[in-house]
């Protein structure tokens, strides 16, 4: 018995010593790596509702498009898209908060990103806009029409169905205790850095048919997270659950007479089922992509724009 006490004092202090090296690494490295990134020049700002928004417009004439980014995008998630769709259609794009370079503040639930959706509407005096979704904006811009319909002239869920994650998603108790400071940050901060990490995450979302991210293309996706107040903002909005429509409140749209769309990559596997989405909402069949994945925006864009194209006629 003594033996085996000493054993245990013996792994005590050895896994001690361990978690001291490794927490006096971690502080070290983060405030090594403390410094925040410069937003971009140029940026543009609106007021939106509480909100200092970020937003780019684009086109001249025609009817008015909103685009709404989903989850860690940007108005730069866009940038395929909106030249084409820029021909025919005014468009808009802002960063919803918590994302971006918009003014970051909680809370972040789905109210109050429907409430940012439409103090842009509101601010960029915008008449009967159609307003398209992608993943995590799908909830939004599904909320903003549940709460105010006559101010909006269409939706279109672009591969996510504005439902809860399966499963409700990472427990906040578990990630609130286990992912802890400074072990988070430095966790983060090793991630962000890495291109070979992001362009896999990228290319996993994208179902391997979007071109290979180069280092600045990396650094657009990340810049946005080395922002002040952004790794704050992340982790407020990962302790909680994410923004979304419950069930029973977003199968209200198949009583409001809107047009309504929904397109899928084939390969999606995070959006959600196109099929039950547009029987949930009540829009016609869903749009398919074959050989698609999450990323329609950025891997089929002539496609995405065509179905925003008819769902602007049948507006």
């Amino acid at each position: 018995m003594k033996r085996l006490v000493r054993v245990l004092r013996r792994i005590f202090v050895v896994l001690v010593v361990i978690w001291l090296v490794v927490t006096g690494a971690s502080f070290t490295y983060n405030f090594a790596t403390r410094e925040r990134a410069l937003p971009p020049p140029g940026l543009r700002f609106v007021q939106t509702a509480d909100l200092q928004t970020r937003y780019e417009s684009w086109g001249t004439t025609g009817s008015p498009v909103v685009l709404v980014h989903g989850s860690a995008e940007s108005v730069e998630s866009w940038s395929a898209l909106v030249p084409i769709l820029a021909r025919n259609h005014r468009v808009y794009a802002y960063d919803i908060t918590g994302y971006g370079y918009s003014e970051r503040k909680a809370p972040y639930t789905i109210e109050h990103l429907a409430a940012q959706l439409l103090g842009f509407v509101d601010a960029m005096k915008l008449v009967k806009p159609v307003l398209v979704g992608h993943s995590l904006g799908a909830g939004v811009v599904a909320e903003a029409a549940l709460e105010q319909p006559a101010r909006i002239g269409g939706v279109m869920f672009l591969d996510g169905d504005g439902l809860p994650l399966p499963g409700g998603g990472p427990p906040r108790a578990l990630v609130n205790t286990l992912i802890v400071d400074p072990y988070r940050t430095t966790a983060l901060r090793l991630a962000l850095g890495s291109d070979r990490l992001i362009r896999s995450v990228y290319n996993n979302a994208c179902a391997n048919r979007c071109a290979p991210l180069t280092h600045d293309e990396v650094q657009v996706w990340t810049r946005p997270f080395r922002q002040p107040g952004a790794e704050k903002a992340l982790w407020q909005m990962v302790g909680r659950d994410f923004p979304s429509v419950q069930p029973d409140r977003l199968a209200l749209l198949k009583n409001l007479p809107l047009p309504k769309a929904v397109l899928f990559g084939a390969l999606d596997n995070q959006g959600g089922s196109a099929e039950q989405t547009a029987t949930r909402i009540g829009a016609p069949p869903p749009t398919i992509l074959p050989n698609q994945g999450h990323l329609t925006l950025i891997s089929a864009p002539n496609e995405v724009a065509a179905a925003i194209e008819q769902l602007v006629a049948r507006v």
